[in-house]
């Protein structure tokens, strides 16, 4: 499936794309990227995954990012039947109090990058089974890849 055929079918899905806050675009990368509200990313993700005509049903990378001042979690999507690969992103503008539903129940690969995220981020999954820290000790304080994380032990310095 093309990309323009990938837009069009997905913003057919969204009545109202204005309070999905969905935008698509292919700057900078060969795949289309899909840019969604938080509130819509697991009904769209759902879809992405069981509709005949996308079959997205391998998540190959989920990453968080510090956009500063929003926080954000990028998708990677492949369809195996039918080669075609999606980027879904969205942003998350509450940088005390982050939180995004969880997809661990669409891809369990998704429940090590979600805890990784947590961890590095700070990004709390809804409804995630076990949402703890994974690298980093349970006393750890802050997330270490934050643009604003500070560590004055072991900061490096020019």
């Amino acid at each position: 499936m093309t990309n323009e055929a990938l837009q069009n079918t997905i913003a057919s899905w969204f009545e109202n794309k204005l309070e999905a806050n969905l935008v698509f675009s292919t700057e900078g990368s060969q795949f289309l990227n899909v840019e969604i509200d938080t509130g819509h990313l697991h009904e769209l993700m759902s879809f992405l995954k069981v509709d005949k005509d996308m079959q997205f049903d391998y998540l190959f990378c989920l990453t968080g990012v510090d956009w500063n001042p929003e926080l954000g979690v990028i998708y990677h999507l492949e369809s195996t039947s039918f080669r075609h690969q999606l980027v879904v992103r969205v942003k998350i503008s509450n940088r005390e109090n982050p939180e995004i539903d969880s997809v661990q129940d669409l891809w369990a690969t998704a429940n090590f990058h979600e805890r990784e995220v947590f961890d590095f981020f700070g990004i709390t999954f809804n409804n995630h089974p076990k949402m703890k820290r994974l690298f980093l000790t349970d006393d750890w304080e802050g997330y270490p890849l934050r643009k604003d994380y500070v560590d004055e032990v072991n900061m490096i310095t020019k």
